[in-house]
């Protein structure tokens, strides 16, 4: 894909994010950003390179002047496409020349500069041979919140896509899955996300009997049997933004026991969502499900963070773990995600994509979360 991320934002609103991250980063003590291809460059700009290639492309931005966009010179013409191309200044480099040097004559030689996470090493040592004297931190450190307060027209696509990934989930409980494999229902997950409009699909989880105790199973060959606790989680981008869920669904009856462990995941699931509102640290809704597993014995056997953040990417921050101080603000957007994994049994996982809001919190998928009997 080149030019422009099909969400409908102007060249203004990219404008305005970009003032915002320069002006971020004068405050972080930065003297500015270098923002390669990657979500950082789709948001700031809506811009993605027709192929991340070894050639340099990266966004320069520095509270005081205007953004500059160096690109490969056979590029250019791709990139005078984007959406905010009217409010860039776009500076091409041949091949042949020193696209560092290039840069580096917009950069202060001394400065320390926030760079982003997923840039080429190749690139971060080409700026530090060129500029000796700079230094540099990754975007997730220096600016970690860059792009976790969403505004209107970012949570309407957000929701959008919680929906569609709320109807792929109506849709497969009404399929077969005894007798078929994981990876069978899969491509039907990835189907039926394409079908109600998601561009990309990130993930298919299908976690059968014991493989559902891995969280990150995703799919393989085993035959899924009657008697199974199967855990989907799926996701993906939809008009440029992602959707992320998981309901944990049995293939006949379950047993009491599994009864009993899917309604401690469901009521840990609802305790992180009733801890979500403005002014919480986000470490205390980890704390709020944590609670409620460790309270009914399984602690031991919820292994991961609560939750993560979403946008244009399906995981990015802010994170919902021990430890993370950050307050919440209207506006975020990340999964309450709780889970139970007992190893080489069954394991069960509930979450929701929430939005904060003035008061408190918002779900964003609304499939039901109690226990889903499927054939």
């Amino acid at each position: 894909m080149t030019g422009s991320t099909p969400a409908p934002f102007t060249a203004d609103d990219y404008r305005a994010r970009m003032e915002r991250a320069a002006r971020s980063a004068a405050d972080a003590g930065l003297a500015g950003l270098l923002v390669a291809p990657g979500p950082d460059l789709v948001w700031l700009t809506g811009y993605t390179p027709t192929a991340v290639t070894e050639r340099l492309t990266v966004l320069v931005l520095a509270a005081g002047q205007d953004p500059v966009l160096v690109v490969p010179t056979l590029e250019a013409p791709d990139a005078e496409t984007a959406v905010a191309a009217p409010v860039l200044t776009l500076r091409d480099w041949t091949d042949g020349t020193d696209p560092y040097a290039v840069t580096a004559a917009l950069l202060a030689k001394d400065g320390r500069f926030g760079i982003s996470d997923n840039a080429w090493a190749m690139h971060l040592l080409g700026f530090q041979r060129t500029l000796p004297d700079s230094s540099y931190t990754s975007l997730t450190d220096g600016l970690p919140m860059l792009r976790a307060v969403k505004d209107d027209a970012e949570l309407e696509l957000l929701a959008a896509a919680g929906a569609a990934a709320d109807a792929t989930f109506e849709e497969i409980r009404k399929l077969p899955f005894a007798g078929r494999r994981e990876s069978d229902i899969g491509r039907d997950l990835a189907d039926l996300l394409r079908r109600f409009g998601h561009s990309q699909v990130d993930f298919t989880i299908v976690g059968s009997g014991p493989n559902g105790a891995n969280p990150h199973h995703e799919v393989g060959d085993r035959v899924i049997e009657h008697g199974d606790m199967v855990v989907l989680d799926f996701g993906g981008l939809r008009d440029g933004y992602g959707s992320d869920t998981t309901r944990t669904v049995h293939v006949g009856e379950p047993t009491e026991e599994e009864r009993k462990v899917h309604d401690i995941v469901r009521a840990a699931q609802e305790a992180g969502f009733a801890a979500v509102r403005p002014g919480v640290a986000c470490q205390e809704v980890d704390r709020a499900a944590r609670t409620v597993i460790a309270d009914a014995g399984y602690g031991e056997y919820f292994i991961h963070r609560t939750g993560h953040g979403i946008g244009v990417t399906t995981h990015e921050p802010p994170y919902m773990i021990e430890g993370e101080e950050q307050v919440l603000v209207p506006g975020m957007c990340f999964s309450v995600e709780p889970g139970i994994y007992l190893p080489g049994r069954f394991g069960v996982r509930i979450e929701d994509i929430v939005t904060v809001t003035g008061d408190g919190g918002r779900r964003l998928n609304n499939t039901t979360r109690e226990m889903v009997i499927v054939d």
